[in-house]
């Protein structure tokens, strides 16, 4: 293990996901998952999402792409989040949409935009608040 990939993919994921959330979802890891978790962070954040090679903003375009063609509503989700936080425009993401409905099918599009919906409302209700 390496504990300055770690850090700095604890550091990206809190940035990108939301401290809230990066840290509930260590909280909650047990000795079953721990392992997995530290991996994640890890290799994920620390080693793919720390390197200069993209952007974030870059980073969250193809996430987005990935996550919505593989069908992973649940990741899709804290990824759109992420991407808003990362610059990605609400236009952007409709285009990578439309772009996953032309190569993956609509049913997988779909899917995409609805969650998006979902995230831009639940982010706009708490922006009221």
């Amino acid at each position: 293990m390496n504990d300055e990939s770690y850090e700095k993919g604890l550091a990206i994921r809190r940035e990108v996901l939301g401290a809230e959330y990066a840290d509930k979802s260590l909280a909650n890891a047990d000795d079953f998952n721990r392992d997995f978790y530290r991996n994640v962070i890890e290799s994920c954040w620390g080693m793919v999402w720390g390197r200069d090679g993209l952007d974030r903003k870059t980073r969250s375009f193809l996430n987005l792409a990935m996550l919505c063609a593989l069908n992973r509503p649940h990741e899709l989700r804290l990824h759109i989040a992420g991407a808003l936080k990362n610059g990605v425009t609400k236009d952007e993401m409709k285009e990578v949409f439309l772009q996953v409905g032309a190569y993956c099918g609509a049913p997988a599009a779909l899917d995409g935009f609805r969650i998006a919906r979902e995230v831009f409302a639940e982010q706009e209700k708490a922006a009221v608040k």
